[in-house]
C-alpha cells in the first residue's frame, strides 16, 4: 500500500515547525525543536507532504563502522489524521533506500514494546529484535532494539515480499 497523494522529499528548514507539531501530536515525550534542527543535514531526514502540508516525517542517520556503516532510525511519525494510509511505510522505505545509497549496511531502531502498530510495520520490512532495553523511555517502558540488513531488505524489495 502506497499513498498516491503524498510526496516524500528531503526536509527543508521551513518544515521544522510542522515536524514539531506532528511530534507533539504523536508522542507523550516529544523531541524539542532544536533536536530536529541539529539533524537537518542527515541523509534520511525526510517529510511526507500532501496538498502542501507536511503529514509525516522520518529521521535517520549514518555512523561509520569500519566499512560497514550503521544507520539509525531515530524518529518516525505520521500525523494522527493521516495514519493507516501507508505514509509511515513509504517514509520508512524511503529512508532505508537513502541510507543504503550512502553505504549503510545495517539499520537499527528502538520501539516501545507496547507499540504494536510500529512493531508490525518494522517486522513487515524485515527488522528483527535483537534485545530489550529496560526503562528506555522516560515513563519507564522498555524498548525493543530492532535491526535490518539493508542488502537483505533490498533483495526483498526487488523480488517482492515473502
Amino acid at each position: 500500500m502506497t499513498p498516491v497523494d503524498a510526496t516524500v522529499r528531503p526536509i527543508e528548514r521551513a518544515d521544522l515547525l510542522a515536524v514539531v507539531r506532528i511530534e507533539r501530536a504523536c508522542f507523550s515525550d516529544p523531541w524539542p525543536y532544536d533536536a530536529f534542527e541539529r539533524l537537518l543535514d542527515e541523509p534520511a531526514f525526510l517529510v511526507a507532504e500532501r496538498e502542501g502540508a507536511v503529514v509525516g516525517y522520518v529521521v535517520a542517520d549514518s555512523t561509520p563502522n569500519h566499512g560497514r556503516d550503521i544507520g539509525h532510525v531515530k524518529d518516525l511519525a505520521v500525523h494522527p489524521e493521516a495514519r493507516e494510509e501507508g505514509i509511515g511505510r513509504t517514509l520508512l522505505r524511503s529512508a532505508l533506500a537513502r541510507l543504503r545509497a550512502v553505504g549503510v549496511a545495517v539499520v537499527r531502531l528502538e520501539v516501545r514494546e507496547s507499540n504494536a502498530a510500529a512493531r508490525s510495520l518494522y517486522a513487515d520490512e524485515g527488522f528483527d529484535p535483537i534485545r530489550r532495553v529496560s526503562n528506555y523511555y522516560r515513563d519507564g517502558e522498555d524498548a525493543l532494539v530492532l535491526v535490518v540488513d539493508l542488502a537483505e531488505w533490498a533483495g526483498r524489495e526487488q523480488f517482492g515480499r515473502e
